[in-house]
């Protein structure tokens, strides 16, 4: 499929016209999941936080409207109090201040947020473990549970953080860790099919592994999609931060297992090993954010290469906009319809999520060539 700027350049324009229309309700506030077309709305500490705030920052870079920037700089303000007194701040640090205040910081050279992104980064990097080469998933969610041995692949996302933070500082520390996190990703999360695993278990004090859980895939071994895409991007950016081509053979690996299992409108499955009496629910937001590690590949392979993963993440990002988006429904406030959020819990099945809109919005303000990655 050769781009068609037109079909880019009409669904930016729905992007920014949907979005300054909620603003007008959501404002500064922190939207999860669209139930009954309408965004509920979590505390500053959800680990989405940063997605509202990164859209708005996207728009605004492209239209200058001020409105917007306030209200993407009065959430960044709001996460001042979680950092400072919030207990369960864990690995999705990345996600909450990347699209916030490294954000604005490379939009504006504000110096209070690049303050705010380097403390996230220290923190950041103190739930590294340095007998298993991992950086510590979740807090206990509940008295007695031991999860300190747990690591995420989701996690492959916030470790643009920690390279930012060696940039900017001048101090490798931090790109040592993410180095390390990612080299774990390397050994423990990807499968040799290119599938792969959710979460991963270490023992905290020896650092072996101990096994794998399905986490929010149908099973131990099934391959989540999400998860999947988290991969793609999260190896195409360290191999953007660090040159190392272990990281983009990884993602390459990953990538084709990915367009291999897409089904004929190329937005995948939640997971793409479930049996057949499960239902098939799509998931949108697997589908913006692979889309936006496979535009990433395509810049950072030679020729040959390249157009196939271009074409597949233009292939995605146009059945996004022209099968799932909600541009003609004025009550619903999310962009694109159809994602799964935890399917094994039975959260937000079928439902717009703000990470798969945020995703598409830059999915297609990358298709248009509009300014450099926040990652």
């Amino acid at each position: 499929m050769t781009i068609q700027k037109e079909w880019a350049q009409e669904a930016w324009e729905q992007i920014v016209a949907k979005v300054s229309r909620t603003s007008k309700r959501i404002g500064d506030r922190f939207p999860h999941a669209s139930v009954n077309g309408q965004y509920v709305l979590e505390p500053a500490y959800w680990w989405t936080a940063g997605f509202w705030p990164g859209l708005l920052w996207l728009v605004y870079r492209e239209t200058g409207d001020e409105a917007l920037r306030a209200l993407a700089e009065s959430c960044e303000a709001q996460l001042d109090g979680v950092i400072s007194d919030y207990y369960r701040l864990d690995h999705d640090m990345g996600f909450m201040w990347q699209l916030t205040s490294v954000a604005r910081y490379k939009l504006l050279g504000e110096e209070e947020s690049k303050r705010r992104a380097l403390l996230a980064a220290n923190l950041l990097s103190a739930r590294f473990n340095m007998k298993g080469r991992y950086i510590r998933a979740w807090n206990p969610w509940r008295p007695g549970e031991d999860n300190s041995g747990w690591a995420i692949i989701d996690c492959a996302m916030n470790l643009p953080l920690l390279h930012w933070a060696a940039d900017i500082s001048g101090d490798p520390r931090y790109k040592h860790v993410a180095i390390a996190h990612a080299d774990t990703v390397l050994d423990h999360f990807i499968r040799e099919d290119g599938s792969v695993n959710h979460i991963v278990i270490f023992d905290a004090a020896s650092g072996e592994k101990l096994g794998v859980n399905g986490g929010q895939g149908y099973a131990e071994n099934s391959a989540w999609s999400r998860g999947a895409a988290w991969a793609i991007y999260g190896m195409a950016l360290s191999y953007k931060h660090t040159g190392d081509e272990r990281y983009l053979r990884a993602a390459q690996r990953v990538a084709h297992f990915f367009i291999a299992n897409l089904p004929e409108d190329y937005v995948p499955v939640w997971d793409f090993r479930i049996p057949d009496d499960v239902t098939r629910y799509r998931d949108s937001s697997a589908g913006a954010c692979a889309a936006c590690g496979l535009l990433l590949l395509a810049e950072q392979v030679g020729s040959a290469e390249s157009a196939l993963y271009r074409e597949a993440g233009e292939r995605m990002l146009h059945s996004l906009y022209t099968r799932y988006g909600a541009w003609d429904n004025a009550e619903e406030e999310g962009l694109i319809l159809h994602g799964t959020s935890h399917y094994p819990e039975n959260k937000n099945i079928d439902v717009p999520l703000i990470y798969g809109d945020y995703y598409f919005a830059e999915g297609i303000s990358r298709l248009l060539k509009h300014g450099e990655l926040f990652w």
